[in-house]
């Protein structure tokens, strides 16, 4: 069974969001409405050099199902005001249902070095729809995790014959809340009534995937999605813990409050400890801080990286800075990775700050 990979095996970058994302609303009728769940989608270079937009959508109208939903990605460099390209997308789904998402994953047109940033918008015209029949479940075995993620499984079918089947993985990372990073497709093509397809997928993945979500549509049916957890690698020899995580002023000086517009430092102390058996005492890493600011609906601020290197055991302090923009409550996230995008140590301490 030939497999279409949508997402791409390994990140290369990850981009620094652009503060001007905000969250997209389109009301094109009384009853329908569309959002991006995310004001910062997942962008990264995929190994042949393109720029590569990773999200999704949801229906939040709890009237209809939706379709025909279009997605519009400008894609900038850091220089221009004016995009260097603009690519017009789809969701995965073909039909959203009442109150769900779909992933969305949009390749730029060319592997143009210089694009840096991108911004994301739903365009207008997507209409409602007939509700499919949740008619079809897909169920897995055991999942193992190696050099590739490998596991078999199989597609039931309900009361009627479908075609254009399709089972979809979409990966997501281990912020909070979870990011989409890239979308697979396992092709089953026609499936007779109340028959089952046997399925397997034996693929790389991305390193920093901790999960995916399982989900079929056809041309009339669907499935709820069954979320799956990756079990751990074991190639970790090396234990990151994250403390002391502070926000500073420039004179060193610990705040639980700011300003708008103000720049402070964000600052960790993580310490590392290696394993007898570890082949070298030096270890690039990436420091990520997130920040989000609190409500009923948590979204994405800020999202920083800071790269460096441990030499030997012991502690080291990374610090990154941050420019708020809006006040209100916010919620500081702290993550180191190996270049390799697997975590090494789990999330640091939660820190409040009040921007007024």
């Amino acid at each position: 069974m030939e497999k279409i990979i949508l997402g791409v095996l390994y990140i290369l970058i990850l981009f620094p969001i652009s503060s001007g994302f905000s969250q997209e609303y389109i009301d094109n009728k009384p009853t329908l409405s569309v959002v991006l769940t995310s004001d910062s989608p997942f962008v990264y270079k995929d190994d042949e050099g393109y720029t590569v937009v990773v999200g999704a959508v949801e229906n939040t109208s709890s009237l209809t199902s939706i379709t025909d939903v279009r997605l519009h990605v400008n894609f900038y460099d850091n220089v221009n005001p004016q995009p260097l390209e603009i690519v017009e997308g789809g969701t995965i789904l073909e039909v959203i249902p009442s109150l769900g998402k779909s992933p969305y994953m949009i390749r730029s047109n060319s592997s143009n070095p210089a694009i840096t940033q991108v911004s994301v918008s739903i365009g207008e015209g997507f209409n409602s729809s007939p509700s499919k029949s949740k008619q079809l479940s897909v169920e897995l075995g055991d999942i193992v995790l190696d050099d590739t993620l490998h596991f078999s499984g199989v597609l039931k079918n309900g009361a009627a014959p479908i075609n254009n089947t399709n089972i979809y993985l979409a990966f997501y990372d281990n912020f909070d809340p979870p990011r989409i990073i890239g979308v697979s497709t396992i092709p089953i093509g026609n499936v007779e009534s109340n028959e089952m397809k046997n399925f397997s997928f034996n693929e790389k993945i991305q390193t920093r995937s901790v999960g995916f979500t399982l989900f079929s549509e056809s041309n009339v049916f669907y499935s709820d999605p069954v979320d799956v957890k990756i079990p751990a690698s074991e190639v970790t020899t090396r234990l990151v813990t994250i403390s002391n995580v502070s926000v500073l002023d420039s004179e060193g000086k610990a705040l639980s409050e700011i300003k708008v517009g103000s720049t402070v430092k964000i600052q960790s102390e993580s310490w590392i400890q290696f394993s007898a058996d570890q082949k070298s005492d030096e270890t690039p890493y990436s420091y990520y801080v997130q920040i989000k600011q609190a409500g009923k609906t948590p979204f994405v601020e800020f999202i920083g990286k800071y790269n460096g290197r441990y030499i030997g055991a012991g502690s080291q302090f990374q610090s990154i800075d941050w420019i708020p923009e809006k006040d209100g409550l916010f919620f500081i996230e702290t993550f180191v990775w190996d270049r390799n995008n697997i975590p090494i140590a789990d999330q640091g301490p939660v820190v409040l700050i009040v921007v007024k």
